[in-house]
């Protein structure tokens, strides 16, 4: 009950401040219609509880599971299986990623079904998939994720002057959209359990960063997608 307690604070510190914010607006600038307001409120409580509800899951699940697979796969499989099987894990965890979907969606909308949403989602997921086996062999090969980041993001700026201007902002959103609920806990756990296995390594220097990097990927992959399309 304790943490049941200390989540559902952290969850309503989280929400109740825009909840504010939005009843201040109402009150002096905005002047909704009270239907609006009351649908906001009832929405409101209606988040807090799935958020305290993921949260308790991820504390259960996803972050156990991921960090299990993590601290497994280095003593059961070969390296290079090892980096396959972590692709494969980027890829399906972002293809079932909210916010991808949403992207994916709106893209599609305003693009009048130019840019299909299937494809797009597949490409940043791919995209993923490899920036993680990517990410996974920094670890291993003890490469400062410095030099990782900058060689990433000089590609990402060489691959900008090919790609039609307006699929760069839709890259980088698909960069930013991966950081979401489900991809973040998974992959972040994995890359702490494959820290804990590979000796020696500190968990705080190698495990975390792995964000980072998955998140230069899916901005590549979108990159490429567009220089395919023109």
């Amino acid at each position: 009950m304790k943490e049941a307690n200390k989540r559902l604070s952290e969850v309503i510190q989280a929400v109740l401040p825009i909840v504010i914010l939005v009843l201040i607006l109402q009150f002096t600038f905005l002047s909704l219609p009270l239907v609006s307001v009351l649908r906001f409120l009832i929405g409101s409580v209606m988040v807090m509880a799935g958020m305290l509800l993921f949260l308790h899951g991820a504390r259960i699940s996803l972050l156990p599971i991921g960090e299990a697979i993590g601290a497994e796969l280095p003593q059961k499989m070969p390296f290079a299986i090892i980096l396959i099987a972590s692709c494969i894990i980027g890829l399906v965890v972002t293809m079932a990623e909210p916010d991808v979907r949403v992207l994916a969606f709106q893209v599609d909308l305003v693009s009048g079904g130019e840019i299909n949403r299937s494809v797009l989602i597949l490409a940043v997921a791919l995209g993923v998939g490899i920036a993680v086996s990517l990410a996974i062999l920094r670890i291993f090969l003890g490469i400062n994720i410095a030099i990782v980041l900058l060689a990433g993001y000089i590609a990402v700026l060489i691959l900008s002057f090919f790609v039609p201007p307006e699929l760069v902002p839709v890259a980088f959103d698909a960069g930013g959209v991966t950081t979401g609920p489900i991809t973040v806990p998974f992959i972040l756990s994995l890359g702490i359990g494959v820290v804990s296995v590979l000796g020696g390594k500190s968990a705080i220097k190698d495990g975390f960063g792995i964000i980072g990097i998955a998140s230069i990927g899916p901005i590549v992959s979108v990159m490429l997608l567009g220089i395919i399309y023109r």
